[in-house]
């Protein structure tokens, strides 16, 4: 979580700076804005990353009971398929 915080934050500067380096701002002005952008682009990413991981977590589960479900229902299909002998008693 730490590393996405600090891409976040990273990639945040680095647009700012660079479109206000092109731009033509002073460095003072470029840094302030940078440090903005890198807190805004750090918080971002850190809940988009929480999104991603908890689709993945949903996606897993649902596969995982998609498979319970195939298998339950082979076994099934196996069972009934067994002829059925009677054995008669005395």
């Amino acid at each position: 979580m730490r590393s996405i915080f600090l891409l976040g934050g990273f990639v945040g500067f680095a647009a700012i700076a660079a479109s206000e380096m092109q731009a033509g701002y002073s460095g003072n002005r470029i840094l302030l804005d940078g440090a903005i952008a890198a807190l805004a682009g750090g918080i971002l990413f850190r809940w988009f990353w929480t999104q991603i991981v908890a689709a993945l977590s949903v996606a897993v589960k649902a596969k995982r009971a998609a498979r319970k479900a195939a298998e339950e229902a082979e076994a099934a299909a196996a069972k009934a398929a067994q002829p059925v002998i009677a054995v008669k008693g005395k």
